[in-house]
């Protein structure tokens, strides 16, 4: 693949999650809406059956995720400065220094931008559904600070739903979310991308050939006690 042609595929994924940033989200906030409605929003909103562009039909307009947040969501640390992070990009870009993990680590280190998520990319249908049915509730009852899912865009094929934590420079705090996915019900791959990645305009096929993840997790029924198996992507090695 030509360089131009790399770039390209990363700076279009990156616009495409923009875009669904910046248009409306469907948010239940656990920290002002009574649980008792929380059955009632999440059959309204299942993202198999909300649209990504609006559908016709019901007079539904543009969506770009569908979220829920925990009773003690906090929306980054006071600190964080993703201007500043990306104008330190920027020159570091300039300065022809290496671009890896550990130079990327460290300017999220400086700006505090240390938020990350567990990924889980899914068909649309009943197996998307259900996944996000497990995090949505273990979000609502605190055991997962915020989760997003997107919504249903007919000419893609999968959605993804993200499930964040705080820090992704503590690997402790990393292994423990994926614990609680899998306790929650969710047994499929998961791949953990720091949110400074997303920030950045790092996904995949871009121009550094950077993994747009660190972290992967397959969910090993066989052994005994049932349990994850997690690889650092950046070291290659199993996470113990």
């Amino acid at each position: 693949m030509e360089l131009s042609e790399t770039f390209y595929a990363a700076e279009t994924y990156a616009a495409e999650a923009m875009a669904a940033d910046m248009d409306p989200w469907i948010v239940f906030d656990s920290r002002k809406t009574p649980r008792s409605e929380f059955d009632g929003w999440l059959e309204s909103n299942r993202p198999s059956r909300v649209y990504r562009f609006g559908n016709e039909e019901t007079g539904a307009g543009q969506v770009g995720w569908i979220a829920v947040r925990g009773p003690d969501y906090c929306p980054g640390s006071a600190n964080e400065d993703v201007e500043g992070l990306q104008e330190s990009w920027q020159k570091l870009l300039d300065s022809g220094r290496p671009v890896n993990f550990q130079t990327i680590k460290e300017l999220a280190l400086n700006h505090e931008v240390l938020y990350g998520k567990w990924l889980m990319h899914l068909d649309s249908g009943f197996k998307l559904d259900h996944a996000w049915e497990c995090v949505a509730r273990a979000t609502l009852h605190g055991k997962i600070s915020a989760v997003k899912v997107s919504t249903y865009d007919p000419k893609v094929d999968r959605q993804v739903i993200c499930v964040y934590n705080p820090n992704f420079t503590d690997e402790s705090e990393v292994i423990r979310l994926d614990s609680v996915i899998r306790a929650a019900g969710v047994k499929c791959p998961l791949s953990y991308k720091p949110d400074v990645y997303t920030y950045l305009g790092i996904y995949r096929n871009n121009r550094w050939k950077i993994s747009p993840t660190i972290y992967s997790s397959k969910f090993d029924l066989e052994c005994v006690p049932r349990r994850s198996h997690i690889i650092n992507k950046v070291t290659n090695q199993e996470v113990t």
